[in-house]
This record gives structure tokens, C-alpha cells and sequence, in this order.
């Protein structure tokens, strides 16, 4: 068994991790205390070639395998959660849906400048009465002649409201299945289409620094083409891309617990008590070695999940686990980290501070803890 990355693996992440420290880490903290989407990152990390990074040549992307993607986003993770969503969300959850089931009329219509980071696309799923239960959603698109007649409203969708955001893939109740059961569908639905609305949600305790949004649809029409495969394929469509997201966030717990083993590592060597650095007290020298094991292991388990997809070997059970142990690793490891930094760490001056904020949300997006628990269950023959 090989566990070493390629060289090119190598370079890659390094060269973004230098960005994220040189470009991202100056400014996080500022653009954390006042909420702002920061488009001249957006920028930077698009000309770094964070978006596309899996789409093929063809359309624009950077034809990298997945193990490269979550390693980048695992690097941007180390510095920002609020950044590592946007690339994460910008790839996973707007490129992805129209990289692997669009025509190729879509793909060329919005892939290429997707994957230039030269706009955002979002992807709506979750409603204010249907979030772990998405297979409830309430929006509805009724076939009109040529076009189809949306209404209905989403929450807490990521990329979906910027300046340069070109439009969101939404689900939509389009009929009713033989067996009673809702029939759900993708489609497409353009910024600036009537009827169609994107609202910036602020107040947030995480991740202040990316676009969260709320849309609404009044009798919103697209053109009957809008539809994003065939009809009916919504839910398999839906379960496919939480696959691929898992594995993003995955990353994100992954790329955020490393760095809060880096920070609690940091100040525990320069923190004196009682003669001498704190995280020479067993106490707290346990807690950075438990906090390195658990990210060593989440790393292995992360990395095999993403080198199954890049296989094409099954991967639902190994990223629905990846995602749930990232993520509680993360929460573990910013704990630990608060705790050693002692009531320093419980003020916005320190970073370790916006890390024990952007880490909740890792345990309830794309899935919470509880419905990654219930998948696996299934997965493994327990339910």
C-alpha cells in the first residue's frame, strides 16, 4: 500500500498553502468581524485555480484528480472556514451538479467561466421546513408549455447571492411519483429571472466571511430546457452531489482541526506558568498528542474516501464517515485548543477564537452528525 501523494500533489499544496497564509490569513479576521464576502480573494484564489479544479479541460477546469481538490480545500481550511466554503460550495455544490449531470449545451453555456472563478453558482437544497428531511421540499415547478412555473423558497444556500453569482440549480417537487411519493427534479435558474429573488442572510456565528442566501420563487418561469437531466432524477442527482460535499467538508474539518493543533501548539511553547511552557505539563502535551493522532487518522480516512471516487470504486459509506469524523475531530481539536489557550482564546484577537465558531457548522451541514450516523447505519446493514 502506498500512502505517499505525488509530486504534483506536493506542489499543490504547498503552493496553497503559501497563498493562504501570504493572501487570506492577513485579512480573515477582519472580514470575519464584519461579515464581507471579500471578491478581491475571490479573485486571487480563481487565478490560483481553485474552481474547476475536477471538470475536464474541455470546459475550462483543471482536470486534477479529487484527492488534489480536497487537499487544496483542506489548505484554505487551515487558515478560513469562510473562505474554504466558498471554494468548496463553489466546486462540490455549483460546479459539480452541472459538470456530471448537465447537457452539454449547459456544461459549455456555464461551465467555463464557473471554473475561471469568474462567477458563482449555487445550489439549492435545504427549505425552512426541509433541511434533513430534503427529500420534503415544498418548491414546486409545474411544467406551462415550454416553461416551467416555479414557487416555493430555500435557506442557508451558500454562493448564491453575490455580485457575480450567475444562478442556482434548485429541487423542485415537478409531480408524483406511481408510489405516491413526491417526484423531484433539478433545474437551472438564472440570476435576474422574474420571479426569482436571492436575499444575503447576515447575523451568522460562522463562517461571516461567505455568501449565505436565501431565494425565493413567485411564479418564477425558465425555460423547459432549464431542467438539469431527466425529470425525476432530482433526489439521485441530489444524493450524488452530498456524496461529493461530504468529502468537501470533510476537508474543511480536516484543514481546520490542523490548524488549530498548529495554533494550541504555537502558544502552548510560549506560554509560561509556574517556570516554564505550558504544553510541557503532561496535561496539556496529551491533549496536542491526542489532537495529532485523531488528525492523522481523519487524514487517512478522508484521503482513501476521495482515492475510491477517483477510482470509481463505491464511496458513499467511506465519505458520509469522513465527513462525520472530520468534523467531530475539528470540534475536538478546536476545544482542546480554546481550553489550552485559556481565556485568551475566548477573544476575536486570537484565531483560534473564529475556528471554535466555523467549526459547528461542519457537524450540521450537508448532512448533521445524526444523518451521517443514520447513513452509515444503512450503509453497513445495521437498519
Amino acid at each position: 500500500m502506498d500512502y505517499s501523494l505525488s509530486m504534483e500533489q506536493e506542489i499543490l499544496r504547498k503552493s496553497v498553502r503559501d497563498f493562504a497564509e501570504k493572501e487570506i490569513r492577513p485579512v480573515a479576521r477582519e472580514l470575519d468581524e464584519t461579515e464581507a464576502f471579500s471578491y478581491d480573494t475571490m479573485q486571487k484564489m480563481a487565478e490560483l485555480g481553485l474552481f474547476g479544479m475536477f471538470v475536464s479541460e474541455k470546459y475550462g477546469g483543471q482536470g486534477m484528480d479529487y484527492v488534489s481538490y480536497i487537499i487544496a480545500t483542506e489548505e484554505i481550511a487551515r487558515v478560513d472556514g469562510s473562505h474554504a466554503a466558498t471554494v468548496a460550495a463553489g466546486n462540490s455544490l455549483g460546479i459539480g451538479p452541472l459538470y456530471y449531470f448537465g447537457s452539454d449545451e449547459q456544461k459549455e453555456t456555464y461551465l467555463p467561466q464557473l471554473c475561471a472563478g469568474e462567477r458563482l453558482w449555487g445550489f439549492g437544497l435545504t427549505e425552512p421546513s426541509a433541511g434533513s428531511d430534503a427529500g420534503s421540499s415544498k418548491t414546486t415547478a409545474v411544467r406551462d408549455g415550454d416553461r416551467w412555473l416555479i414557487n416555493g423558497s430555500k435557506i442557508f444556500i451558500t454562493n448564491a447571492s453575490t455580485r457575480i453569482t450567475s444562478g442556482v440549480t434548485a429541487l423542485c417537487r415537478t409531480g408524483t411519483r406511481d408510489d405516491g411519493r413526491p417526484e423531484l427534479s433539478c433545474i437551472l435558474i438564472e440570476q435576474g429571472t422574474p420571479g426569482y429573488e436571492a436575499r444575503e442572510m447576515h447575523g451568522k456565528m460562522m463562517w461571516r466571511a461567505s455568501n449565505t442566501s436565501e431565494l425565493y420563487f413567485e411564479d418564477c418561469r425558465v425555460p423547459a430546457e432549464s431542467l438539469l437531466g431527466p425529470r425525476g432524477h432530482g433526489f439521485y442527482q441530489m444524493m450524488q452531489t452530498l456524496d461529493g460535499g461530504r468529502l468537501s467538508i470533510g476537508a474543511m474539518g480536516l484543514g481546520g482541526a490542523q490548524g488549530c493543533l498548529e495554533m494550541a501548539l504555537k502558544y502552548g511553547k510560549e506560554r509560561v506558568q509556574f517556570g516554564k511552557p505550558i504544553s510541557n505539563f503532561q496535561i496539556n502535551a496529551f491533549k496536542l498528542a491526542d489532537m495529532a493522532t485523531e488528525i492523522e487518522c481523519a487524514r487517512l480516512l478522508l484521503y482513501k474516501a476521495c482515492w475510491l471516487r477517483d477510482n470509481e470504486k463505491p464511496f458513499s459509506k467511506e465519505a458520509a464517515m469522513a465527513k462525520l469524523y472530520c468534523s467531530e475531530v475539528m470540534y475536538r481539536c478546536a476545544n482542546h485548543a480554546v481550553q489550552l489557550h485559556g481565556g485568551y482564546g475566548l477573544m476575536k484577537e486570537y484565531d483560534i477564537e473564529r475556528f471554535y465558531r466555523d467549526q459547528k457548522l461542519l457537524e450540521i451541514g450537508e448532512g448533521t452528525s445524526e444523518v451521517q450516523r443514520l447513513v452509515i447505519s444503512r450503509l453497513i446493514g445495521a437498519l
